[in-house]
Parts: structure tokens; sequence; C-alpha cells
């Protein structure tokens, strides 16, 4: 007999260096991902491309968290010309929704013309950021709420922002790959320390 997951389940999952994923969007099935190299983003490292920084300081977007958590999940599950399928299946959905109204999960949203155009979402466990996917309507609008996740990420005591995989995107910003065995040093050190995320 199969255990239905849980959003406990979930965060014992993260707790451990675990992290769920479908095959598909059409796919009910959720397998558990564990990869021998880990995409960790340094906070201290953390690189803001000088035309992003211009992009930010004339308030292109408006920067908002936790304010359409679902909008954000809906997003990041869409089909785009670059990426045809997604590993967001209905049940991660439900899940994550479920992590979002327990406090776990948050959202970085950017905002154009009373309009959600870009963000990401994640959970938070300790001082530890696990970071899930982003989605972007318009140009920079994804790069904008990454660089508001680092800023809040810093002001809230977190040590460590987990990326999952590295991209090439991902890398123009900071991020590396680490071995398994150091993440999960990293891992244990965060989760057991006080953080807080900042919503403004």
């Amino acid at each position: 007999m199969t255990t239905p997951l849980s959003p406990e389940l979930l965060l014992k999952a993260y707790a451990i260096g675990v992290f769920p994923m479908a095959e598909g969007r059409a796919d009910p099935r959720i397998v558990f991902v564990d990869p021998d190299r880990r995409g960790v983003l340094p906070l201290d490292e953390f690189h803001l491309p000088r035309s992003l920084k211009k992009t930010i300081k004339r308030g292109v977007f408006e920067v908002r968290c936790d304010t359409d958590f679902a909008g954000v999940l809906v997003g990041c599950a869409e089909s785009t010309p670059k990426r045809k399928d997604t590993w967001i299946n209905p049940e991660i959905e439900r899940l994550y929704n479920q992590l979002y109204r327990l406090g776990f999960a948050h959202s970085v949203e950017t905002w154009r013309d009373g309009k959600l155009v870009g963000g990401l979402y994640g959970v938070a466990l300790g001082a530890a950021f696990f970071g899930e996917s982003m989605f972007s309507r318009e140009t920079d609008a994804s790069k904008v709420a990454l660089a508001a996740l680092v800023e809040r990420l810093k002001r809230g005591h977190f040590t460590l922002l987990d990326t999952q995989f590295l991209t090439e995107h991902l890398a123009r910003f900071g991020a590396r790959e680490i071995p398994r065995e150091d993440y999960r040093r990293m891992l244990e050190e965060a989760i057991i320390r006080d953080a807080a995320f900042p919503k403004n």
C-alpha cells in the first residue's frame, strides 16, 4: 500500500536532501530526486548583472511576496516555446499550495500594470530555502524576482539557497554545483538555524 504524499512528508524529504518531481505535466506519478551534484547559489556571491540592476532601479516591475502563490505555480507549470512540458503536475500543485497555507512555501512575484508577469516559488525550512521553479512572461521578470529573493534571504538570515540543478541561466548569477556530501553538510547546518522569510 502506497502512503499518500502529504506536506509533512515533503518537508521530511527536504530535510534529508531530496525533492519531488513528476516526469511530465500529464504524468500523475511523483518521484523523489537526489542528484549526485547539487546546484546552490551562495548568497554572498550573488552576481547582479549591470543591465538588470538598471531595470530594478527603474522600477519596471512591482515586486510582491506571497500575494498570488497559486498564480505563480500556474505560471511555472505552463508550456513555453522553450519548454514544451513541465515537471509540475496537478498533484505537485496541490501539495505546494498546502505547504503555502502552512507557511512553509513562498512566492516572489513581479507585477506590471496589475498583472502577474513573472516570479518564482520555493520552500523555507530553518535557514535553507529550496528554490523550485520560476517563470517569466516579460523580459527580465523572473530575473528581478530572483534578485528580490536573494535580498530577502539575506535580510532573513538564511544561509543556503538550493537551486537543485545548475543551469546556464543560474550560473550567470553565481550558482555552482557541489558534491552531494558537501550539500548535505550545508543542509544539516542550515535547517537547525532560525531564519524568517521577509515579505516586505
